[in-house]
């Protein structure tokens, strides 16, 4: 990953956070933390396989990975960790598909 990448990652995951607006009701974070939860547990499955997947396009080209599903590998990195952090509360800010999916 290039430096300009590297920026842009970390950019995206310890940059400003857009204003929330106001605090949600303890009960509505409730019921977005069990859904934030559920697609949580929706991307480890889909990790799994890309990891799988890009594990064998690895052996088929002599260690080279597939630069496209990389990126994807990144991208939904980042989006866990923005939903991590709503989780435990260290943001009020929701992952997409609440906010843009940087």
């Amino acid at each position: 990953m290039s430096a300009s990448e590297e920026d842009k990652v970390q950019g995206r995951l310890h940059g400003e956070q857009p204003d929330p607006g106001e605090k949600a009701a303890l009960m509505l974070r409730l019921v977005y933390m069990i859904i934030i939860w559920v697609m949580l547990s929706l991307a480890q499955s889909v990790l799994t396989i890309a990891t799988v997947i890009q594990f064998v396009i690895m052996v088929i080209n002599s260690g080279t990975p597939n630069e496209r599903l990389g990126d994807f590998g990144t991208d939904l990195g980042i989006w866990i960790a923005k939903a991590a952090r709503y989780q435990t509360g260290a943001s009020e800010v929701k992952p997409w598909p609440w906010t843009e999916l940087d």
